[in-house]
């Protein structure tokens, strides 16, 4: 954790997440954590100081970018995309439905690890208002 910036830890991660480390090499495992930093700032000027908290939410990101793409278990990731709108048995049929507003939660909630990271980080998506600097005014010249 040198330099402002969270080192990916896979012992770590493999700890917390044994069911993905079980089917998620560390290179690989490695990849998904940079892809992660697209998702969550991995650099001094994140909005998330705390490193230990920005260790586990980089964390949480790796989860769900592991299980929505790698090989679980053998099991191939699934193509759909977006939520199960409707499902049919007889003749088998599956609509799925991803209208994603901005801010919104619906990519992160296709997996338990994505939607726990967007309930840890609501704290950080409120806005933060932070006025100008007004310079004392002299109405005689």
């Amino acid at each position: 954790m040198a330099g402002g910036a969270v080192d990916f830890d896979y012992g770590a991660w493999s700890l917390r997440y044994p069911e993905l480390a079980a089917s998620v090499p560390a290179d690989l495992a490695q990849i998904y954590f940079s892809e992660a930093t697209l998702y969550c700032d991995n650099t001094p000027r994140s909005v998330v100081q705390d490193l230990a908290r920005r260790s586990m939410l980089l964390n949480m990101v790796t989860a769900h970018i592991a299980a929505l793409n790698a090989v679980l278990n053998g099991v191939q990731p699934s193509p759909l995309v977006g939520r199960i709108g409707s499902a049919t048995q007889g003749s088998v049929s599956v609509a799925t439905q991803l209208d994603v507003p901005a801010g919104s939660a619906q990519w992160y909630a296709q997996t338990k690890y994505g939607l726990a990271y967007w309930q840890a980080t609501a704290q950080y998506r409120s806005m933060r208002y932070v006025p100008a600097y007004v310079p004392p005014a002299n109405p005689f010249g």
